[in-house]
Order: C-alpha cells, then sequence, then structure tokens
C-alpha cells in the first residue's frame, strides 16, 4: 500500500467509528472517492449493509447505532420517540409486541435506505412536529466525542442519553413527550390495555415538562387522553398541572368503535376500561 493509501486509510479509520454508518455523499465529502470504497469493500475495511451505505464492520447492526450514524455521523434532524423511547427508558419494555417498530421523529425526510439495512427490527418514521412545534434543530446537536457533562439541553423535552460500550449519545424524547407520542399512535398502533399499563408505571413525570407540551400540543385528542389516564391513575404529578390552561378544543371524539362515552373528555373509550384497573 502506498504512503497516500495509508494515511486514507488512516484518516478513515479515526473518522469513521467502528459500527456506525455514513452514506457515499458523506464519503464523497471527506476525500474518499468511488474507486476508494470500492478498494475498502474489497479489502474488508468496509462493509455495505444497503446501496450507498457503509460501515466499517464491527459484529451484527444495532439499531441503535444506525439512529446514532444518523444523528452524530450524518447530523440529521431525528430523535427516537413513542413507545421506543419509553421501552429505552425502561417504562414499557416488558409489553411484547409481534414485531419489535422502532419510532423515530424527525422534521425533515429520512434517507430511504433507512428501510433497507438487514435488521429484525422496523423503522416507523414521524413527522416531528405533527402536533407538536417544531424543535428548532437543525441537527442532532450531539457529537460522539461528548460526555454527559457536554450534553445540551435540548428544547421541545428532548434528552440526550448513552448507548453502548463506548457510551455514544442518543437523542431520545424524554418520558414525557414520548408518552404523548405513543397517546398519538392510540387506538392505531397501540391498545388502551398497553398504554394504560405504561400510564401506570410513569410515577415520576415532570409537571415543569409536561405542562408547555401540553399548551403547545395542537392535537385534542392526545391532550384529552392524557388527562383522562392522568386521572385514572392519580399519580401525585398530576395535581401540579395546571389545567385551565390547556385548550381540550369542543366536540365528541370517537376513538374507539362501540364503546363507550366518557363525559368529563368527550372521548370514547372501551366498555371494559373499568375492569383493567
Amino acid at each position: 500500500m502506498t504512503e497516500h493509501k495509508e494515511r486514507k486509510i488512516n484518516r478513515l479509520l479515526r473518522q469513521l467509528p467502528e459500527g456506525l454508518l455514513v452514506d457515499a455523499g458523506w464519503l464523497e465529502d471527506n476525500g474518499f472517492s468511488r474507486s476508494l470504497r470500492s478498494q475498502y469493500v474489497d479489502g474488508g475495511w468496509l462493509e455495505q449493509p444497503a446501496r450507498g451505505v457503509y460501515r466499517r464492520p464491527r459484529g451484527p447492526l444495532a439499531w441503535e447505532q444506525v439512529v446514532i450514524s444518523l444523528q452524530a455521523m450524518l447530523d440529521l434532524p431525528v430523535s427516537v420517540g413513542g413507545r421506543t423511547a419509553l421501552e429505552f427508558q425502561g417504562y414499557a419494555h416488558y409489553l411484547r409486541q409481534t414485531q419489535q417498530d422502532i419510532h423515530l421523529y424527525s422534521a425533515t425526510k429520512l434517507p430511504g435506505w433507512l428501510h433497507k439495512l438487514p435488521l429484525k427490527a422496523r423503522f416507523l418514521t414521524h413527522n416531528r412536529s405533527r402536533f407538536l412545534p417544531d424543535t428548532g434543530l437543525a441537527g442532532s446537536g450531539v457529537s460522539l466525542s461528548m460526555t454527559p457533562d457536554d450534553y445540551p439541553a435540548l428544547p421541545g423535552a428532548l434528552r440526550v442519553m448513552q448507548w453502548g460500550e463506548w457510551k455514544w449519545p442518543l437523542v431520545i424524547s424524554s418520558a414525557e413527550r414520548a408518552f404523548l407520542e405513543l397517546l398519538d399512535e392510540l387506538p392505531t398502533r397501540e391498545t388502551f390495555h398497553d398504554v394504560d399499563m405504561i400510564m401506570e408505571g410513569l410515577v415520576n413525570l415532570s409537571p415543569r415538562r409536561l405542562q408547555p407540551l401540553l399548551e403547545q400540543a395542537t392535537s385534542v385528542k392526545v391532550k384529552r387522553l392524557f388527562l383522562y389516564f392522568a386521572d385514572r391513575h392519580r399519580h401525585q404529578w398530576a395535581a401540579h398541572l395546571n389545567r385551565d390552561r390547556i385548550t381540550l378544543g369542543k366536540g365528541k371524539r370517537a376513538l374507539v368503535k362501540g364503546g363507550r362515552l366518557d363525559r368529563t373528555y368527550n372521548i370514547t373509550i372501551p366498555e371494559d376500561m373499568d375492569a383493567l384497573q
């Protein structure tokens, strides 16, 4: 190998951590041409888990590596949310799914190769600002070199957590935001039973984080459901919410076919909800 090629490969080893993904555009921008990429693949320095996507080999690909790559390597405004964020923080891991869905929230369209990677998990992408204000983040706001002391205070009740043996930063919805995102999936992808079980365990939510989220949320369905479940479980934090500042709209919301009407929040709920208590 020539000295020039050795310098190139050493730079690749410094810039691209083992196991993380980058696309052809990233490699091109960093001086690795198409012919070099082919040589690195042939030589085993790189592998292609999907067309136009590369990584330095290190064991099976995990969904967390993919998301960290999107955030820290490709600087995309994406965060883990909904049920996935709750599971990651230990609130819903005991609820079984027939297939592991990874819920990602972004202010921009994510690359198509995301859905072609060799993973057992399936990525489901959502518009981050569909019912909550856009966080205003141009990118993820994190870098791999950060330590917990360096983690930024992110807007919109997002947070940074560590993952893996290298303790890489992962941008994720706080439990408060994640539960509202979960409610948005009810009843199409989530069930009242699972949501009820998750809320039962949310004994330490922060009213300080919840209040602005509930005031800013544009989904009447999500806000009514949240207050319904909060009343149902009577957690101490619920008493500290200023409900007068939460607009709940007018009229009824038929969420369940053949359900019964909860007259406090004008939403239909399953007939058997009382039996779950």
